[in-house]
C-alpha cells in the first residue's frame, strides 16, 4: 500500500487527537487476508505522558461479544450446539423461573430475559465466574424468554460462555477456550477475555465520560441502563483498571486487545471463516452474521430498537458503530466508549478502530472515530 494512503488514515488520527479531543487510537486494517494499515497516534495516559504504539492494549468491553459470539458458532459448527435447542438443555441449572424454553439463539439475539446484573454485584464478585453464573441460572427473566429484546450488557458473556463451556468436551475455561480455539489458530497474539498479568503494563489507562445516572438528557427514564450495568461495576477506569477485573474472565464486557489483534480475527470473517488456510467457520455460517434479527423492537436497557444481527453481532447503521459506514454487508460490534471493529466480506476487508477516551454512542456524525472508518476505505479505494 502507497504511503500516501497510509498518510490519509494517519491525518484522520491526528486531526482526531489534535482537534476532536481523543488521547490515543490504533487503527489496522486487513484486505485480502494481508495487514495493511497498521497505525496509531497520541498517548495511553495522559496523566504520565506514556506513548500509544503498536503494541498497546486498549480495554474495548463489548467489543469481546464478537469473540464470544464465535466462539458459541465454533461449537455449532461442530454439531456441539444447536442453536435452537434451550440453553437449559446444556447448563440445567438455567432453566429456573421460566427460562427453561429460552434457547441458544434467544440468548445471541438477546432475547432470553436476563439482561440485569445480580443485585448486590461488586466488582470481586464480578471475577468470580461461578458466583455469576449461579445468581443468573437462579433469576427470574423481565419477560418471557423469546418474546423481546433487552440487551445483556454484561450478562451475555456469563450466558454464551457456560454454553460453550459445559459443551467443550476438555471442558476448560471459557477464556482459555477464545485463546486456544480462535486466537492461537489464527496466529492472534493480543487479545483476551482476562489477561495474563505479565501484559498488565501495556493496558493503556482510560479517561472517563462525565458520570451520567438516570434522568440524565438522552435516557428515558424508564430506561434499564443503570441495572444492565450498575454504576458499582461501571465502565470506567476505577473499576475496569483493577487487576482482578483485568484478569477475570468476563466476557460479555472486558475485552483488552490491540488493534492489529482484533483486525485479524475479524480478517478471518471478511474472508468468510478463513485465514491463512485455517478454517473456523463455514462460508454458509458466515454469510448469516450481517442479518439482522427480526423483530427490530424496542430495547429496554439502551432505550433505542435493538439493531442486532441473528449471529449476536452489529449491522450498519447501529448505534456506535458509525466507522463502519452503510455498507448492508458488513457486521462487527463496538464497546462502551466507543472502541469497534469489523468485517466486510464483500471487499475482504477487516477494521479495528480502538481507542481511550470513553465517548457516548451518538450520531455518526458526532463521533471522533467516524471520519478514521471513512480514512481507512478511502485509502483502500473502497466506496463508503
Amino acid at each position: 500500500m502507497a504511503a500516501s494512503s497510509k498518510s490519509i488514515v494517519q491525518e484522520a488520527i491526528d486531526v482526531a487527537i489534535g482537534e476532536r479531543g481523543e488521547i490515543g487510537i490504533q487503527v489496522a486494517a486487513y484486505l485480502d487476508s494481508e495487514l495493511v494499515i497498521d497505525l496509531w497516534g497520541g498517548l495511553a495516559d495522559e496523566t504520565t505522558g506514556w506513548e500509544v504504539d503498536g503494541d498497546t492494549l486498549f480495554p474495548v468491553f463489548s467489543n469481546i461479544k464478537a469473540m464470544t459470539a464465535v466462539a458459541l458458532h465454533i461449537q455449532a459448527e461442530r454439531g456441539l450446539v444447536d442453536y435452537y435447542e434451550p440453553v437449559a438443555h446444556y447448563w440445567p441449572e438455567f432453566g429456573k423461573h421460566g427460562k427453561d424454553k429460552g434457547t441458544v439463539f434467544d440468548t445471541l439475539t438477546h432475547r432470553i430475559g436476563v439482561p440485569l446484573m445480580p443485585v448486590g454485584v461488586t466488582p470481586e464478585l464480578m471475577c468470580d465466574w461461578d458466583w455469576m453464573g449461579e445468581q443468573i441460572a437462579g433469576m427470574h427473566p423481565l419477560f418471557e424468554p423469546g418474546t423481546r429484546s433487552g440487551y445483556m450488557a454484561y450478562t451475555f458473556g456469563w450466558v454464551v460462555g457456560e454454553v460453550v463451556r459445559r459443551t467443550d468436551p476438555k471442558n476448560r475455561p471459557f477464556g482459555k477456550f477464545i485463546q486456544e480455539e480462535i486466537c492461537q489458530p489464527l496466529g492472534i497474539d493480543s487479545l483476551w477475555a482476562g489477561i495474563p498479568p505479565e501484559v498488565e503494563p501495556r493496558v493503556a489507562k482510560l479517561t472517563n465520560l462525565p458520570p451520567v445516572g438516570p434522568g440524565a438528557p438522552g435516557i428515558p427514564p424508564e430506561s434499564l441502563r443503570f441495572r444492565a450495568s450498575p454504576p458499582e461495576v461501571g465502565t470506567n477506569q476505577e473499576v475496569f483498571g483493577r487487576s482482578d477485573v483485568r484478569r477475570a474472565c468476563i466476557p460479555g464486557a472486558q475485552g483488552i486487545m490491540n488493534a492489529r489483534s482484533q483486525a485479524r480475527f475479524y480478517a478471518m470473517l471478511a474472508n468468510l471463516g478463513e485465514l491463512d488456510g485455517i478454517r473456523l467457520l463455514s462460508e454458509d455460517r458466515v454469510r448469516t452474521f450481517n442479518i439482522p434479527r427480526p423483530p427490530c423492537d424496542y430495547d429496554p436497557v439502551h432505550g433505542v430498537p435493538h439493531h442486532g444481527t441473528i449471529g449476536g453481532l452489529h449491522f450498519a447503521g447501529s448505534p456506535g458503530m458509525g466507522a463502519m459506514g452503510n455498507n448492508p454487508r458488513a457486521f462487527g460490534h463496538n464497546g462502551a466508549g466507543g472502541s469497534l471493529g469489523w468485517a466486510d466480506p464483500g471487499n475482504r476487508l477487516a477494521v479495528a478502530v480502538q481507542h481511550n477516551r470513553m465517548v457516548p454512542h451518538g450520531p455518526p456524525e458526532e463521533s471522533p472515530l467516524t471520519p478514521i472508518g471513512t480514512a481507512v476505505r478511502e485509502a483502500l479505494g473502497i466506496p463508503h
